[in-house]
């Protein structure tokens, strides 16, 4: 009592007790004043819900721990030896931690989370439902990405919604990729060690999930139509690879039809800016669909740096996906000309300047 009471305020210190009888008449547990304690026989004393003074053990089944001691007893009786815990309760943990003590016990080793935030950086609610369940989040990515994403600094407060599954699903499969390359303290330092308990997986999918978006977003979302591309794409990709392909492909054309679709905003190029998409346009199409994504990628970059952009290629990049694709962000251009085809491409670019 010395140590929860001034915890609590005023009126809740008149009739706290760190022990609930359950009523014997009605098993109701019971959130009353005791009357009397004895702790040599372990029994209490208290009014039952029909005004009955009622003597009762505490143990068998009889009682029940308040919150806080609940926690400490269970540490206690169980010999628990190591509790997380989120911030919102490093207040219940200080006081479990010294009613452990004063029973005799060893608090456990304990680690204190910061808890997620919404888009805005406010508290996630239940009932104002600003939050993803774990099944709204492995309905667009993989179980391993949200592995991810719990792994990640837990001691900082991270904001949790829907648009940070893309990047994270991309930061999974980096880390896959790197792992082989990694030795030593290095190669532990890597999540994915973590996530598959020491044995990651070697084949990583030949194509990005932010890249796959963009390509439905050119193609529509039929599945086979994409996996067809990726097949294209990276004809001599293992089964294991395309596997991994595929899922992310699922995933891809969910995602972009719930969160991608409905946001997409085209705007109308600016007079530099059609004079730039055009000339990279005629490029795609002369250098034709057989060349690698480089030369694309350096296609896009000249046609960027011939129209005044040599100092902005960021904004060049950003005009691209608002006039083309209707988004703020998109893929490479090189990689994107690869799969999707340069002459396609060439055409996307041509039909977003004549809408």
């Amino acid at each position: 009592m010395e140590i929860m009471l001034p915890s609590l305020g005023d009126e809740r210190k008149e009739t706290y007790s760190p022990i609930l009888p359950i009523s014997p008449t009605t098993g109701r547990v019971l959130y009353v004043p005791l009357l009397e304690r004895d702790a040599s026989r372990g029994e209490i004393v208290f009014e039952d819900e029909g005004g009955e003074k009622t003597r009762m053990s505490v143990t068998g089944g009889r009682a029940k721990l308040q919150w806080k001691a609940d926690w400490a007893g269970r540490w206690f009786a169980l010999g628990v030896d190591y509790e997380m815990a989120g911030e919102d309760l490093t207040e219940s943990v200080r006081l479990s931690n010294r009613i452990v003590k004063a029973l005799g016990g060893e608090p456990p080793a304990g680690f204190n989370y910061q808890l997620f935030v919404d888009e805005d950086g406010k508290k996630i609610s239940k009932t104002k439902g600003n939050g993803i369940s774990i099944e709204e989040w492995l309905t667009y990515a993989s179980p391993e990405s949200l592995s991810l994403f719990m792994f990640q600094n837990p001691k900082a407060a991270r904001k949790l919604y829907f648009d940070v599954i893309p990047k994270t699903l991309d930061e999974y499969w980096r880390h896959i990729e790197d792992y082989p390359k990694q030795q030593g303290p290095k190669a532990l330092d890597n999540p994915a060690w973590h996530i598959h308990g020491g044995a990651p997986p070697e084949a990583t999918p030949p194509v990005s999930f932010a890249m796959l978006l963009t390509l439905v977003n050119a193609v529509g979302g039929e599945l086979e139509v994409l996996k067809g591309f990726i097949r294209k794409y990276r004809p001599n990709a293992s089964a294991e690879q395309l596997a991994a392909a595929d899922a992310l492909a699922s995933y891809a054309a969910r995602y972009y039809k719930d969160f991608v679709e409905p946001k997409k905003r085209y705007r109308p190029p600016t007079d530099e800016e059609r004079a730039a998409l055009l000339a990279l346009a005629t490029r795609l199409k002369e250098i034709g669909d057989g060349a690698d994504e480089d030369a694309y990628q350096t296609a896009t970059f000249d046609a960027g740096k011939a129209h005044g952009y040599e100092k902005n290629l960021r904004g060049w990049f950003a005009a691209i996906y608002e006039i083309v694709f209707g988004q703020h962000e998109g893929p490479r251009m090189g990689p994107f000309a690869k799969i999707y085809g340069a002459r396609a491409t060439a055409a996307l670019i041509e039909a977003a300047l004549a809408r």
